[in-house]
């Protein structure tokens, strides 16, 4: 019934955001007598900051056309190298890019947004890289005769893609898919898989949550695992191709996440009704980019939200060395061949100091050569990955420790 209800609010508020556009459109076009009122202007930016909140939203596109590279501008595509029910696997080719450049797979969260959230990671690497990326599906759009997808076969998918890349690739996981990429690649490490990656970045992950709990952790022990599936767990209605599947809503976690910080989001929206004011487009085009990606989301399947809850954040398997995969413990101790760089913000509120940094501690076996930790100052979270501080502080840091173990 939730997610019915939330589909009719949905489709009353897509009406408004046209109705609104159009007015403030109408109230700013010098063709209307009225645009030369005062109060025009004021009313005009209000209605198109309630247009921007309301209008529904599909999967961004990347859009990266072109990078440049010794001064040189290349022309970029994107080609599907494999493609799976819940994902697939998408590589950012640069024609005219030199040879031998390091290959990286850059592992998108699946925790509600798409993995266009990373586009200001991949367009900062890109020049230098050979990068692919995880583009993982939006789960209400996938049939049920598909079947379901887990924790498990996350990382499955993942040891798959490392061996379509071929062996000498990075890894690089952001936030969420920290876990799993560290599973899969003590997994790689302990078969002396081909594909076993050179290193492993993982930036802002919940690699041990008992380290420094935020309201993000302190939300997932405080409640039973029952109460997850009781309330936050959906079925998708019939307009979806994923009809009847059981589902954690992206729109959950979009409210989650803007509840979080709600004073954030509404002085974020009070400054883009000011700037459309002073016709300071560009500032409000900033915060609408920001907000458009933002507000993209996508739903997750039930499994693996919950065993994610479960195996991550209630039962912390994984820096305890008991995490199991497909039946097999996922042994930390196991890598011994691929580096491993963990990166955390300073003022992270999802991910707290001390999470990502525990990988290195639980991989016993890692010459310790092999092994950094960067602390990005007054860094929140989305910075680590995104905007000025990540292309000109922590970049350089990522880029480096690739180099000195490609």
């Amino acid at each position: 019934m939730l997610y019915d209800a939330y589909e009719v609010q949905r489709s009353w508020l897509a009406g408004a955001s046209q109705l609104a556009n159009l007015s403030a459109n109408w109230l700013n076009s010098t063709a209307n007598p009225l645009s030369y009122h005062g109060m025009s202007g004021i009313v005009a930016a209000s209605l198109d900051v309630f247009a921007h909140a309301a209008a529904p939203r599909g999967k961004p596109a990347f859009g990266i056309e072109r990078v440049t590279l010794d001064g040189a501008e290349l022309p970029v595509r994107e080609e599907i190298v494999d493609r799976l029910p819940f994902g697939q696997l998408k590589h950012f080719v640069k024609e005219g890019a030199p040879e031998g450049q390091p290959r990286l797979l850059i592992v998108a969260p699946m925790s509600g947004h798409f993995a266009t959230l990373l586009r200001g990671t991949v367009e900062r690497l890109l020049p230098g890289h050979d990068v692919f990326i995880t583009d993982w599906r939006d789960a209400k759009l996938v049939s049920m005769k598909e079947g379901g997808f887990d924790l498990d076969d996350y990382i499955d998918y993942l040891v798959r893609w490392l061996d379509r890349i071929g062996p000498g690739a990075h890894m690089l996981a952001v936030c969420q898919p920290s876990v799993p990429a560290f599973a899969a690649t003590a997994i790689m490490n302990a078969d002396n898989h081909p594909a076993t990656p050179k290193s492993l970045t993982m930036m802002g992950g919940p690699v041990d949550t008992r380290e420094a709990p935020t309201a993000v952790n302190t939300l997932a022990t405080e409640r039973p695992h029952a109460w997850f599936q009781q309330n936050v767990v959906c079925t998708v209605p019939s307009m979806y191709p994923g009809q009847g599947r059981r589902v954690y809503p992206g729109f959950l976690q979009l409210a989650g996440f803007m509840t979080m910080n709600l004073g954030s989001h509404l002085i974020s929206h009070w400054e883009m009704f000011k700037h459309l004011v002073e016709g300071d487009d560009e500032s409000a085009d900033a915060t609408r980019a920001f907000y458009d990606e933002y507000r993209s989301v996508c739903d997750m399947t039930a499994e693996f939200y919950l065993q994610t809850v479960d195996v991550v954040f209630q039962r912390h398997l994984l820096p305890k060395g008991e995490m199991m995969h497909r039946g097999r413990r996922v042994d930390p101790g196991a890598i011994t061949k691929t580096a491993l760089l963990a990166i955390e913000g300073e003022r992270d509120d999802i991910s707290g100091v001390g999470q990502t940094k525990a990988a290195l501690k639980v991989a016993t076996a890692l010459n310790p050569e092999d092994k950094k930790y960067h602390l990005a100052k007054g860094v929140g979270h989305y910075g680590i990955f995104n905007g000025r501080k990540w292309r000109e502080k922590i970049a350089p840091v990522v880029e480096r420790f690739i180099a000195d173990h490609d």
